[in-house]
This record gives structure tokens, sequence and C-alpha cells, in this order.
């Protein structure tokens, strides 16, 4: 990791970081619109008063919007170590390209196949958004400067949520057009276009790209400490498995998921049988807690960069401050969701905006932590993290099914809001006592063989 120095001055106007930035944040946007297509279009694929519809069960309609993580959690840890080894641009590039073409697929497949097609479809794109954190991180570790970092990463990371917003917004106006057909189709031809000219203009690396300026090259180089000759090293499985900082990480990744998956998956559930709010019907108010999500995560994000350019806080504190205010704001902000009246639309649309848009705060905090850590091994670290807190997107809804007996009684609800604020409160806590965001030696093995090789000799020569 590279280290803010007031000599580094960064050149003036926007760059080709800003412009990889741009298209990084575009492919997030596409990437979770495609993967909360599904749960909308679905709604209106097996709309029984349509003179076509699908008849699935409810049971085949679950099967189908959990197959996508199916395929999502397999290659988490393997996407990590193939980003080092071909590189973040190919890897972002499958993940895009590959679920628009499956994406425009989709309507005819479905009427040819039924749900066993769309189930494939839905695994296959799991599959390569497997690639999608890991080949992030890589990208982010090479192209934005730490001074930058905060604001930078924000932007592309909030793409994700502003995606599932506008997803949401645009569904219900899509298929009430032209059909659920069109979901699919817009999607695909949107991926297809930003896939080709990512191939065109996007770059794995600023020593890769041919439009980059030598000072804005130098600038981002000297943030980064990556000056001279960057060599590959065997990625350190035991040095990681051994470090505490990053599994501090790993926690509050975990945490962040429960807390998350539990709202997005149960809430509308909740909305319909507790408040009598049918929140799904609804693109639009169901899409503002994403669209707080993204308009919060852009103040945290400069407030970061604040901070560390001028040292008001460390980095690793300044980590733990926003991770605390995206984990511990929702804890507080869920509780209060519990109480909310019943049929008090209003309160409980406030509440739930609220605990999801708090919840910007962990861009700044858990996520960058392996950038911090270990730059020549982040995407590792965080197919490794991405792997174990998507099992626990997986086990959440489902411990949640377990507690819930009686959709309709707000005191079994009230268990389950419990049941994630106490997550979210724990899991950061264990973060905020145990991580750090120091370089850690064995990010650099080789430097690392020779100070221990030198130590030596000069412990021979005393003896």
């Amino acid at each position: 990791m590279g280290v803010a120095s007031d000599t580094n001055v960064p050149p003036k106007g926007l760059g080709v970081r800003h412009a990889q930035t741009f298209f990084l944040f575009l492919a997030m946007l596409l990437a979770f619109s495609m993967r909360v297509n599904m749960s909308m279009a679905i709604v209106d694929m097996t709309d029984t008063t349509r003179d076509k519809y699908f008849d699935w069960s409810y049971s085949v309609q679950s099967m189908i919007l959990s197959s996508f993580f199916w395929g999502y959690v397999i290659l988490q840890i393997p996407g990590g170590i193939m980003a080092r080894r071909v590189g973040g641009k190919v890897l972002i590039t499958i993940s895009v390209g590959v679920n628009a073409l499956l994406s425009l697929v989709m309507p005819v497949g479905a009427a040819i196949g039924g749900w066993k097609f769309v189930c494939g479809c839905r695994i296959l794109q799991g599959l390569t958004q497997a690639f999608v954190y890991p080949a992030m991180h890589h990208l982010v570790s090479q192209w934005i400067p730490l001074e930058e970092r905060g604001t930078l990463s924000t932007i592309i990371y909030a793409g994700g949520q502003l995606g599932i917003a506008l997803q949401l917004i645009a569904s219900g106006f899509l298929a009430t057009a032209w059909g659920w057909e069109a979901i699919f189709y817009a999607n695909g031809t949107l991926g297809v276009i930003w896939a080709v000219a990512y191939i065109i203009f996007g770059s794995a690396s600023p020593e890769q790209s041919k439009m980059i300026s030598k000072p804005e090259l130098k600038y981002i180089q000297t943030s980064l400490g990556r000056l001279g000759e960057q060599k590959r090293f065997a990625t350190p499985w035991s040095k990681i498995v051994t470090c505490l900082p990053f599994w501090a990480a790993v926690v509050a990744h975990c945490g962040q998921n429960w807390g998350f998956f539990t709202l997005m998956t149960e809430m509308p559930t909740y909305m319909a049988k507790v408040l009598d709010v049918n929140l799904t019907k609804n693109g639009i108010l169901s899409s503002l807690p994403y669209l707080a999500m993204y308009a919060l995560s852009f103040p945290m994000g400069a407030m970061t960069d604040l901070i560390i350019r001028k040292r008001w806080l460390s980095v690793t504190n300044s980590r733990k401050l926003f991770n605390s205010i995206g984990l511990w704001g929702p804890a507080i902000a869920l509780i209060g969701l519990s109480y909310s009246p019943a049929g008090n639309m209003v309160f409980a649309v406030v509440m739930l905006t609220l605990t999801v848009g708090i919840n910007s705060g962990q861009y700044t905090g858990y996520l960058l932590v392996s950038i911090d850590i270990a730059p020549n091994f982040s995407a590792s670290l965080m197919g490794i993290s991405n792997f174990f807190a998507n099992i626990i997107s997986i086990i959440a809804p489902l411990v949640c099914g377990f507690i819930i007996q009686d959709e309709t009684d707000p005191f079994e609800w009230r268990k389950v809001f419990f049941l994630a604020s106490g997550v979210y409160f724990f899991t950061n806590l264990f973060f905020v006592l145990f991580t750090t965001s120091e370089k850690q030696a064995w990010n650099d093995p080789e430097e690392t063989d020779t100070e221990m090789k030198t130590t030596e000799k000069q412990g021979s020569v005393h003896m």
C-alpha cells in the first residue's frame, strides 16, 4: 500500500483513471441489474391474468431465484486467483459480456426449455458474476491512488446499488409497455454495448494503458508504491490463513451480508403481511432504500479521502469509523424498524430507507481493507471474503424462515430484526478490535525474504 504524500500532487483535470472508474462503475451497475432482474420479471412471467404465462409453483420460482447464487459461490476463490493471473479486465469483460448474452437468450429459451433452461442460465450468470468482486478489487488496486481511494472506489462499488434501484424502477415500466421480455432484452443490449466499449478503451493497469499521460502514470505509481519493475508473487496462502486483520474484515463482510440480504429478501413479506403494504408492486417506492444508499455513499467516500488527506485519522481508524457507521447505524435503525406501528407505511419506509442508506459506510470500511493490507493479493483476498459472505447470504433467509412461523405476527419479525441487529453489532465490534490497514509484510514476499537473509547474515557475523 502506498503512503499518502504531500509531494505527490495529482495532475490537474480529469485523467484516464477517472475514465476507468466510470467504466467500472457501469460494470457494477449492469452486473447488479442483471443479478436482480429475474426477481422483477418472474412476477410478470407467472401472472395468471396474462394470455401467456408460466405455470410455475412457488417452490419452482424460489429455485429459479436462488439458482444464481449456486453458481455465484462456487467460483469466488478461483476467481480471485484468476484475477491475479489473467488480469481484472479479462474477467470483468467475461462477467458482464456473458451475463448480457444470457439475458438476450432468456426470453426465447424460457419459452422453449421452461424453468430448467431458466435455472441453467441463472447458474451460468452466477458462475461468471463470481468474477465481479475479485476482478474489481484487482482493478481498483491497480488504478486508484490511495489519496483518492475513498471517493473513486465508492463511485465504482456504489454502482451496484444504483443498478438495483434503476432495475426496480425500470422493470415495471418495461414490462407494462412491452412485456417481461423487454427487461432481459434491455439488460442484454446495454451489457453487450459496455463490453465492446471496454474491450476497446479499458485497461488492466496504468502501465498497460496506451492513453495515460506520464505525469498521471507517475502519480498513480508513486501513490501505490509501484515505481520500478512490477513482479508477480506466488500467493502466500499460509500467511493469509493466519492473518487476523484480514479475517476481521471477512467477519465484517459476513455481518454486512447477513443484514443486507435479510432486508432484501424478507422486507417485501414483512411489508405485505404485517404493515399491509405491498411494496413489491411499487418499483419506485421499493427503490428508495437503494437510492439512499447510493446517494449517501458519495459524501462518505469524500469524507474518507478528506480525513486521510488531512491526517485527522490514520487509514486504519478511518476504515473502522466508516465501517462502524455502516454496520452499527443499521443495527440501531433495525430496532426502530421492528417497532413500526401497524399500517404506518411512511414510518416503515423511512426506517427501511435509513437502515439501508446508512449502510453505505461499509464501502470505505471493510471493503477496502483487503486492498490496504495486501494490494498484490487483493483479488485473492476478496474471493475468499466473498465466498464466506455469500454462504451467509444463503443461510440468513433460511434462518428467517425457521424463526417466522406466522408471517403476520410482529413479535416474530422483531426476533428477526433483533438478530440482524446483533449480527451487525458484534461482527463490526470484531472488525474494530482486530483489523488494520497497515500493509502486511507478506504482500512483498521477495522483500521479506531479502530482509530475513540480511538479518541471518548479520547474526552470523556477530557470532
